[in-house]
This record gives structure tokens, C-alpha cells and sequence, in this order.
């Protein structure tokens, strides 16, 4: 299943994720500090969406409230309710 989550307060835009069951097939930023978020979509793949949002969730970039990372365990959590 592909979800596309649009990301709150980061410089990437949006978020794809492929999921098969709760297992991370693919993921793709939009926009971004792209080769940082190269590096991340490649080591969560294969990974569970629980472990990748249990390590993720609540990082924040600089002042923001937010970061890419946290956007991700937003997205990944989105698209598994999607999916049921």
C-alpha cells in the first residue's frame, strides 16, 4: 500500500511510504536536505513501523517543533491506520 502524507513544518513537503503490513517497503521525501533523507529512507526500509516511530517520534529540528524524522513516524503511523 503507498499513502502520501504532506508534511507540518518542515522544509520537505510531503511523504510517501510504502508499507506491507507493518513492514516499510519504500519511503521517498519530497523536498528536503536531500541526502540526509536518502540515508534515512534506506535504513528504516525493511524495518517495523513500530520501531522506526518508537525511535523517531518527538525529534525536533532547531526551534521547530518538529523535523523531518518526527514527520516520518506521522506518516508511517497515518498510512498503518490507513491500511486497516
Amino acid at each position: 500500500m503507498s499513502y502520501i502524507y504532506r508534511t507540518k513544518g518542515t522544509c520537505a513537503t510531503a511523504i510517501e511510504v510504502e508499507l506491507d503490513g507493518d513492514i516499510i517497503k519504500k519511503v521517498r521525501f519530497n523536498g528536503g536536505c536531500n541526502g540526509n533523507l536518502k540515508g534515512i529512507s534506506k535504513m528504516v526500509e525493511g524495518m517495523r513501523v513500530s520501531d522506526v516511530t518508537d525511535k523517531l517520534s518527538g525529534i525536533k529540528c532547531g526551534f521547530k517543533n518538529t523535523s523531518c524524522p518526527d514527520q516520518l513516524a506521522k506518516a508511517l503511523t497515518a498510512a498503518l491506520e490507513e491500511q486497516r
